[in-house]
């Protein structure tokens, strides 16, 4: 009886290590583990083996789990069926149900997902001796499974996972969190770390300066027009065009420009503008920004022109407008950093047609479309499917927009009322109007 019931504890016990171990090794965070193993922790490369190879690990630990279980259940029983006779069976059945639920699941499962990696690290020498050592009785198994599921027309992949690296990153993303003083700083990282993911996704026309926004040169001007139109531009980089505005024929540095006139000593009768310009780059609309980013890189270059498939031109892209994507407007201090918005006392947004969705998702944290519609003003057409009057108000996606002017049929000005929740106030502000160039 003395031996019984020790044979039983002993069964318990191992039935919890390795209802921990599964706990433990499956909640493990994959970026610590990977991080300690980079480090010379032998452990942590003991657990990333064992993520590499689920099916083993798991196979190895339910066999196990299920052996020692009905172990205990059989020791148990038969004591009981020696005291009590055959009701016996009932009691052995009901004891060990919550011996084995209480001692074996919850209590080791709860100990093992608080103390997921340091548990992960302490149990994954023991837990790994014993996948290896039962690899031909679970890979059997597996072979088994996979026949019953060919059987019954059920799909079994074991390489497909259950969400994208890229998914797991955004998700950890959102469960980005801080103290409730460091709200503001939280926000930002979570905006920027989208914003990094965002490259492999954001076309160059999504964030392009348009060409309703371009300063542009006359080749054929006069030198001294020319020049005084590059000093009255905030801009360090213009395109130059010649016959016609889509016709860019180069694109003036102004440090090229004021180190010629240097040179001259002011005399600008037969200055060539076109001669000191450099060749324009031009890229399609639909390039993404991850690869525009690795060609500005790769070509050490700042500028690029806009093009669609008609090779029409549609604006202009730079790093800095690539790098704002990730960090945020470049500018000054003002509290909103969205280029055309101003906040209004009751917590409303007056916002120019011309801002981008992105850039208000960014900020404030919207979750506003951006598919099929690039700016705000885009987006009201796209959802009311009409050019609409000012005055009028359209309530999209849970906020309100109230058309505020319209110049021809371009809608320049939009006033937005943000859900409950989703309102941010703010302190009276507009940002630089370099463009981002």
């Amino acid at each position: 009886m003395i031996l019984s019931l020790i044979a039983i504890l002993f069964l318990l016990l191992t039935s919890a290590f390795f209802s921990g171990s599964e706990t433990a090794l499956t909640a493990a965070s994959k970026p610590v583990m990977h991080k300690l193993e980079q480090e010379g922790d032998l452990r942590a490369a003991i657990v990333n083996r064992l993520h590499a190879h689920k099916e083993r690990l798991i196979g190895a630990i339910l066999l196990g789990n299920n052996l020692v279980n009905i172990m205990a259940s059989a020791v148990a029983t038969g004591i009981m069926i020696s005291l009590f006779g055959e009701v016996g069976i009932a009691y052995a059945t009901l004891a060990m149900t919550l011996l084995v639920l209480i001692f074996a699941e919850i209590l080791p499962k709860t100990y093992a997902f608080r103390n997921a990696n340091r548990v992960a690290l302490g149990i994954a020498p023991t837990i790994g001796a014993l996948v290896y050592v039962l690899a031909p009785v679970t890979t059997a198994l597996q072979l088994v499974v996979g026949l019953t599921f060919r059987l019954f027309g059920g799909r079994f992949d074991s390489g497909e996972a259950l969400g994208t690296s890229a998914d797991e990153l955004r998700g950890a993303i959102e469960l980005h969190e801080g103290d409730l003083d460091n709200e503001e700083v939280v926000r930002r990282e979570r905006a920027m770390l989208r914003s990094v993911l965002d490259l492999q996704e954001v076309e160059v026309h999504e964030i392009m300066t348009h060409r309703r926004g371009l300063v542009a040169i006359d080749a054929d001007d006069a030198p001294t027009d020319i020049l005084d139109q590059v000093l009255a531009s905030p801009y360090t980089r213009l395109p130059l065009w010649r016959g016609d505005p889509d016709n860019i024929v180069g694109v003036m540095h102004v440090k090229a420009l004021l180190r010629e006139v240097r040179a001259r000593n002011g005399n600008l009768d037969d200055l060539d503008v076109v001669g000191l310009a450099a060749a324009p780059w031009f890229v399609p609309e639909t390039t993404l920004l991850h690869h525009q980013l690795q060609a500005f890189r790769k070509r050490r270059e700042h500028f690029a022109l806009v093009v669609d498939e008609y090779g029409a031109l549609r604006g202009i892209v730079t790093l800095e407008d690539i790098l704002e994507e990730i960090v945020g407007e470049i500018d000054d201090e003002h509290d909103v950093a969205v280029n055309g918005v101003t906040t209004e006392p009751d917590g409303a947004y007056v916002v120019d047609g011309t801002v981008t969705i992105r850039d208000l998702n960014r900020e404030f944290e919207w979750r506003l479309p951006d598919g099929e519609a690039a700016t705000v003003a885009g987006l009201i057409l796209q959802e009311s499917r009409r050019i609409p009057e000012p005055g009028q108000t359209f309530i999209f996606h849970g906020f309100r927009f109230k058309i505020l002017s319209r110049h021809r049929h371009q809608i320049t000005q939009v006033r937005i009322v943000a859900p409950p929740g989703l309102a941010r106030g703010g302190a009276d502000g507009q940002g630089s109007p370099d463009g981002g160039r």
